[in-house]
């Protein structure tokens, strides 16, 4: 039995702080800084839309590309490791794209549009390396089910940390950095390079205090050649159900999220509430992944995952019929929506981790990078389609061409409504319904996977 270096549930944690800071900051914020910042013409944001939708499906599809890749490194980088050397590059190379995707170059029309192009393909393989690489080390810092618990639980609540600090802070902070920088997007470029230092630092920490176990694993060959990716992610049937109810998942998710800060300006009318109701849910979410471990000493994880969907599900009909004209019932809404969601975050973490193990056995090698590559390939999938969602629901709702604190015609909002709460609600509940019924790995079933590992001399 491996002996877990206990300093790695901080290291590895706090590492996820600034990477979640830069990553909220693209995937929700970036359709709002298009059209609140630069201001786009309805014509350019139907293309930049299109745009972003085509490529991140392009770049999550790529994304297992790049988990072979790193795979068949194996030890080529000695002393340094399998994951760190390219975590270092991925996280260089993604903060110094990020940084020209939101430099205002004052171009507009087909020039802009070729720019922004390319520069937001490049940012997803950047970011890419840096996260597959990231996560594939969680399921090798120990084989224990219980610390691969508490490892996920602090990377989850200091990822969570790192998103909540961009939500609550990104109206007052950039509001304050326009002043001194005299501009809207001076201002919110020098709030890109507070978190793009903040991500490096994070990175710095994980990179030098993460200690991996020496010799855990006894494969012959970890070596992933591109021709057998895609018979390790198809042969792996466990994995699949995750990546779908993951998937489906991450569609509502990151839809209901994105819509927070149009919801506060448009539809409440006070966007300085918007920081305030990311706080309450951030210390929601946070104190739902606080007490996980404790949870999984009374109830199998299956049952986190009902009770949780349940909170999800009462939380969207309280949200959906909430008056606007007070915070009471929207805010009871939010927080049971943000309850149930980190507890479905942080199992699907763990489902995920739990089916390497579940391959590894299945198909002899042990394909953590390819594996982890799918959680990439499903956060960009599921921001694909949220932002395509956005992006067509600010324009067919109206919202593009009025004004904070214009009334919305009724059209607009049933629109804006269905978009922003009745969609991501059912891909969560169908998510649930396919993992309840094809995800088979529960607590027994991963002891009897390690047990016939060990038996077989490939795991320590």
């Amino acid at each position: 039995m491996n002996t877990p270096y206990k300093r790695n549930r901080y290291t590895f944690g706090l590492g996820t702080v600034g990477r979640d800071m830069v990553f909220t900051l693209v995937n929700m914020y970036l359709i709002f800084y298009l059209t609140d910042i630069l201001d786009l013409d309805v014509n350019t944001l139907w293309w930049a839309t299109g745009i972003m939708v085509a490529l991140r499906i392009f770049d999550a599809v790529t994304d297992p590309i790049m988990g072979a890749i790193v795979d068949s490194t194996g030890g080529r980088f000695g002393r340094f490791g399998k994951f760190k050397p390219w975590i270092a590059i991925g996280a260089v190379a993604s903060g110094i794209v990020t940084l020209i995707l939101f430099f205002d170059f004052g171009l507009s029309g087909p020039a802009f549009l070729t720019v922004f192009t390319i520069v937001f393909f490049a940012w997803g393989i950047c970011y890419s390396v840096n996260d597959i690489a990231f996560w594939s080390m969680l399921p090798n810092l120990s084989t224990d089910l219980k610390e691969r618990e508490k490892i996920g639980a602090i990377a989850r609540i200091c990822a969570l940390i790192g998103l909540f600090i961009v939500v609550a802070g990104i109206v007052p902070i950039t509001g304050m950095l326009t002043d001194a920088a005299g501009s809207t997007t001076g201002g919110f470029f020098v709030f890109v390079c507070i978190l793009v230092g903040i991500m490096l630092l994070g990175q710095l920490i994980t990179l030098f205090g993460v200690k991996e176990p020496k010799n855990m694993f006894e494969v012959k060959n970890e070596r992933t050649p591109l021709k057998e990716m895609a018979r390790v992610i198809f042969k792996n049937d466990q994995l699949l159900w995750v990546v779908i109810a993951m998937g489906l998942f991450m569609v509502g998710y990151t839809t209901t999220t994105a819509f927070g800060i149009y919801f506060f300006e448009y539809i409440y009318g006070d966007i300085g509430m918007y920081s305030i109701f990311a706080i309450i849910l951030g210390i929601s979410q946070i104190t739902s992944l606080a007490l996980f471990p404790l949870a999984a000493k009374f109830l199998a994880r299956k049952t986190i995952y009902l009770i949780a969907t349940i909170l999800v599900v009462a939380g969207y009909i309280i949200f959906f019929f909430a008056p606007t004209d007070t915070m009471t019932f929207i805010g009871i809404g939010g927080v049971l929506i943000f309850i149930g969601q980190a507890g479905i975050q942080l199992i699907m973490l763990l489902f995920l981790a739990d089916t390497v193990d579940y391959g590894h056995l299945k198909l002899g090698k042990r394909n953590d990078s390819t594996t982890f590559s799918l959680q990439p390939f499903i956060y960009k999938l599921g921001g694909a389609l949220s932002g395509g969602i956005v992006g067509a629901t600010v324009i067919l709702s109206g919202m593009q061409e009025i004004s904070p604190g214009d009334e919305m015609t009724y059209e607009g909002l049933l629109i804006f409504r269905i978009a922003m709460f009745i969609l991501p609600l059912i891909c969560i509940l169908v998510g649930y319904i396919i993992c309840h019924a094809k995800y088979s790995i529960d607590e027994k079933k991963h002891a009897e996977i390690i047990k016939e590992l060990r038996a077989k001399g490939e795991i320590k």
